[in-house]
């Protein structure tokens, strides 16, 4: 006697992971409207909770010091329910990182390129710590380069270099509703 699948099991969160620059913040708000959820940027999170932005946490504290509450934000932020996370660009990038990621997640990897991602980053000068170099194009495809490995580790991938945010919103929420008949489709 064969037993039938029963219903995907319900999701309660996505998770959006890639490079700065790939439209996690604006992707994630966006889909957040669209499901009806919150939505909650790590870097924003961990600026609230030091007292000043993530640059300057940088600066002043260092990146150890960065990463360490960026690991106690993630923490918390991966517990709550009907949130579509933004992570910040070099969180993902830890051994066995989404491993721990907790069951009901959704992730996507918002794929972008390094020239792509720096013609973007460059609208906010300063506000990128790990982008400080002469060459940041050169300095932007080396982390690419480093970090994509642990970001293929996400279940969904979406280039998002020749995307809109709605194009991008579109096609996570096409994967969504295929897994999840309860999701509108846009």
């Amino acid at each position: 006697m064969s037993v039938e699948p029963g219903p995907p099991a319900p999701f309660a969160r996505v998770l959006l992971v890639g490079f700065m620059g790939s439209g996690k913040s604006t992707v994630g708000r966006s889909l957040a409207r669209a499901l009806g959820w919150t939505f909650a940027d790590f870097d924003e999170e961990i600026a609230e909770a030091e007292g000043m932005p993530v640059a300057e946490i940088f600066r002043s504290r260092g990146e150890q010091h960065f990463r360490a509450v960026e690991a106690s934000v993630a923490r918390g932020l991966l517990m709550r329910n009907e949130v579509v996370l933004a992570s910040g660009g070099g969180w993902a990038a830890a051994p066995g990182r989404l491993d721990e990621v907790p069951s009901g997640t959704e992730t996507f990897w918002l794929h972008v390129s390094a020239e792509e991602a720096v013609r973007r980053v460059s609208a906010e000068p300063g506000s990128r710590p790990l982008l400080t170099a002469e060459a940041p194009l050169d300095q932007a495809a080396a982390l690419l380069r480093e970090r994509e490995s642990f970001y293929r580790a996400a279940g969904n991938a979406v280039d998002t270099s020749h995307l809109s945010v709605d194009d991008v919103t579109t096609e996570i929420l096409r994967v969504l509703s295929a897994r999840h008949p309860e999701v509108p489709r846009s």
